[in-house]
């Protein structure tokens, strides 16, 4: 089921949030930068580790999901 909202204020938002992100990574030092991107990355693995399911069952679940919406 598809959510009901408004496309282009959507991705107005997203260019938006682009932007602001750009301009912050352009404004920061990269020791700074860099620090809190291995911070993001080190959590997405933790993260990852604490899955409950195995890659297997996982990537089946999202197929199993996409074919259900079409």
């Amino acid at each position: 089921m598809e959510l009901a909202f408004d496309r282009k204020m959507h991705d107005d938002d997203r260019l938006a949030f682009v932007r602001r992100y750009a301009a912050w990574v352009k404004g920061v030092p990269n020791e700074e930068w860099s620090r809190q991107q291995g911070a993001l990355i080190d959590s997405f693995i933790g993260n990852a580790r604490n899955m409950p399911l195995s890659c297997r069952e996982y990537l089946e679940r999202v197929a199993d999901r996409k074919q259900s919406i079409r």
